[in-house]
């Protein structure tokens, strides 16, 4: 059975306050029993009145949880931040900066800075493990043109790539072209050799097969869509998503940063069958570096 993303009543029964957000964030990163780096004795930390951070029952060395994070040194309530993960990680199409700042009350500034950074996290804690193999199910491959002209009338198109397992994950990459110099190298690190890939007539993957794996090609141009399990319908069902969200929601993206939208859009599509854990994935990529968590490949 598919388990439902939390509602908004479930999130602040969780987080009333910026308290119980601070608590968690402690509790995640440190945990609320652990040693003190300073004396080196196994300690319990003790929340620090007039400010936000924890105190050694020993020593009284203090631990910042929010130091190391993008909530360091913020004037934002930790709440908020919580908040529009939350938001993130129960929408479909995602979020822009102008919402966030409708539903916070804060400048655009802030809000434009509060989704990058999430995005930034949220493409960390999905990773990208190679997909594929000789037992695994067909990987599509494909291309697509993100954006438009500019004001002058020039061309502003970004070339995304894209590698998507049949009923898995998938994996796209901003590339400087379509030539085969570009393409491969990124198959090859992303997609196990001996996998089946399934690709349009686009000659840079004509040396596939020589690189270790199953090529199998349809042609557009011709007019042919399917020949039995060799088709790219689900990578481009993948870009159709995409590009709504983007030009629905975001309405524009940049270049400079739309590695980071992308990111986004992969984490809430490899984790599409667990909707659930989305948001407490996305707590937990603000641990220690040594008990960071990250999808499992």
């Amino acid at each position: 059975m598919k388990l439902k993303s939390p509602n908004i009543q479930e999130f602040y029964r969780r987080f009333p306050d910026d308290d119980a957000c601070l608590d968690h964030l402690m509790e995640t990163r440190y945990g609320m029993e652990s040693d003190c780096p300073k004396c080196e004795r196994e300690t319990k930390w003790y929340r620090v009145r007039k400010e936000p951070s924890y105190a050694c029952e020993w020593c009284g060395w203090h631990i910042h949880p929010m130091a190391g994070t993008p909530f360091e040194r913020t004037r934002t309530p930790l709440q908020m931040w919580f908040h529009v993960m939350f938001m993130f990680t129960t929408t479909r199409n995602g979020v822009s900066g102008k919402e966030i700042q409708r539903q916070l009350g804060v400048t655009y500034k802030t809000a434009w800075r509060m989704g990058h950074e999430i995005r930034k996290y949220m493409g960390w804690v999905d990773g990208n493990p190679q997909i594929g193999g000789p037992t695994g199910n067909v990987v599509e491959v494909d291309e697509v043109f993100i954006g438009g002209r500019d004001k002058q009338g020039h061309d502003d198109k970004t070339v995304v790539m894209g590698m998507l397992e049949r009923g898995g994950d998938v994996v796209t990459r901003v590339v400087k072209d379509r030539r085969m110099f570009t393409l491969v190298p990124e198959i090859l690190r992303y997609v196990r050799q001996g996998s089946r890939v399934a690709t349009d007539e686009l000659g840079s993957y004509k040396l596939l097969p020589e690189e270790g794996y199953a090529h199998g090609t349809i042609n557009h141009r011709a007019g042919e869509y399917v020949r039995g399990p060799v088709h790219t319908n689900t990578i481009e069902s993948y870009w159709a998503w995409l590009r709504r969200g983007i030009s629905g929601t975001h309405v524009w993206v940049s270049e400079k940063h739309l590695p980071k939208y992308l990111g986004e859009f992969e984490f809430r599509f490899n984790l599409r069958k667990h909707p659930h854990l989305m948001f407490d994935l996305l707590l937990s990529s603000f641990s220690r570096p040594s008990r960071a968590v990250r999808r499992e490949p």
